[in-house]
């Protein structure tokens, strides 16, 4: 940085930048976690001592489940090293199998994962929804912004499964229903994907919401289709059309990096052949509320009884448990 033309390549720049700050976050972390054990081993030294007293081993005990906590998502931070762990993360929820069920159960995901993201400290900003006829939410697509988001949330891909007693049902039924969750990292500006005008259709319309509220009276929505791909981008978060372009652009870029990824770019009938139909047989995770409370993963039968808690915002049981079998099973 020091360099008489290190800004010359302001791009490049940045890049450097940004490492830099990762890196200095990381080493801060470590310190934070260090005077944090330190102060733990003081506390119980001094309730080891005969006028020490036990409100120091009470004090030590209430904080040794937090700093435990801390130094378990630590060490999986050091273990995101994929090429895109690092980056922020797109996601979108899509309503399966189940109609007004399912389109409800896809705005409750969005809320679950909004709260997730809140407890940690990250931004949650929505980029484009379809709301449902009558309620919830036929899809929606928001990027989460943050240290390694993309690391932990791509972890929740997949089938999630609901089985409760709607309460859109006049006779009180139990019901199952399903949404996919599709997640992809954010492109950054130290990432170059090629992509020819001649491959897109921008299509520009008029967003707004259920029962004709909130209608934008210009064509400022945006949608851009990927024609060798058949991938499809939306935005209408209700900016100007220029802003929502490149938004659509971007997620747009996110998905086409899956692609690469996958090392399928050019096999894209193969790939949507793979992808899981969001229905039963195909979950990654069940959330029953009724007849009994119960949220189990059954990549890694991690469950637990709290529904409440997971609908909350509470999923890291299952994110960190899913990233310890991934290192487990690549050595």
């Amino acid at each position: 940085m020091a360099q008489p033309d290190f800004w010359n390549d302001q791009r490049a720049a940045q890049v450097v930048i940004n490492s830099l700050n990762r890196a200095r976050r990381k080493l801060d972390r470590y310190a934070d976690l260090e005077t944090k054990l330190s102060n733990l081993a003081v506390l119980l030294e001094l309730g080891e001592e005969e006028d020490g007293g036990p409100e120091f081993v009470d004090e030590a005990a209430g904080e040794i489940g937090d700093v435990a906590a801390d130094l378990e998502r630590f060490q999986l931070e050091l273990l995101l090293r994929g090429d895109y762990d690092r980056r922020n993360a797109i996601m979108t929820l899509h309503a399966g199998a189940g109609g007004l069920e399912a389109q409800d159960w896809v705005e409750m995901l969005l809320r679950m994962y909004t709260r997730w993201a809140q407890a940690h400290g990250y931004q949650v900003e929505l980029l484009d929804s379809l709301e449902g006829e009558e309620a919830g939410l036929k899809s929606a697509t928001f990027e989460v912004r943050g240290d390694n988001v993309y690391g932990f949330l791509r972890t929740e891909r997949g089938v999630h499964r609901l089985v409760r007693i709607s309460p859109f049902d006049a006779q009180n039924r139990r019901h199952t229903t399903f949404a996919a969750v599709d997640v992809t990292p954010d492109i950054e500006t130290d990432f170059e994907l090629d992509i020819s005008a001649d491959d897109l259709r921008i299509d520009y319309y008029r967003a707004g919401g259920r029962g004709g509220q909130h209608v934008n009276k210009t064509e400022s929505a945006v949608r851009i289709t990927h024609l060798p791909t058949g991938l499809v981008s939306t935005c209408q978060n209700e900016r100007s059309q220029h802003a929502n372009r490149e938004t659509a652009m971007r997620i747009l870029k996110s998905r086409l990096l899956k692609l690469r990824e996958q090392e399928h770019i050019d096999q894209v009938a193969a790939i949507k052949g793979e992808e899981r139909e969001a229905a039963w047989g195909n979950q990654i995770r069940s959330y029953v509320f009724q007849p009994y409370s119960l949220v189990k993963d059954h990549r890694t039968d991690v469950e637990t009884g709290n529904v409440q808690s997971v609908m909350d915002g509470d999923v890291d049981a299952f994110i960190y448990a899913a990233l310890k079998q991934e290192a487990v099973a690549s050595g």
